[in-house]
């Protein structure tokens, strides 16, 4: 899987730093959220999460051809 890069230190308030290195390899700028997953062997996984589902509003382009509305759609016209 993935390879141990380098550690941080919890702080008396739960408070870490992610490391520099880190950081640049997942490109986490202030802001970026963290997702954390314990899995049951107690191994963490945290992922960046730097795209929401409005990021990706018109990434997908209309195919072409004819238009069908969704009444039309329906099975139950």
């Amino acid at each position: 899987m993935g390879k141990e890069l380098t550690e941080s230190t919890l702080t008396a308030k739960g408070q870490t730093t992610v490391p520099a290195d880190v950081r640049a390899l997942v490109h986490a700028e202030p802001g970026t959220r963290l997702v954390w997953s314990v899995m049951p062997d107690g191994t963490i996984i945290v992922r960046a999460k730097t795209k929401s589902i409005l990021d990706m509003a018109g990434l997908l382009k209309a195919p072409k051809g004819k238009r069908v509305t969704v009444d039309k759609m329906s099975p139950l016209r």
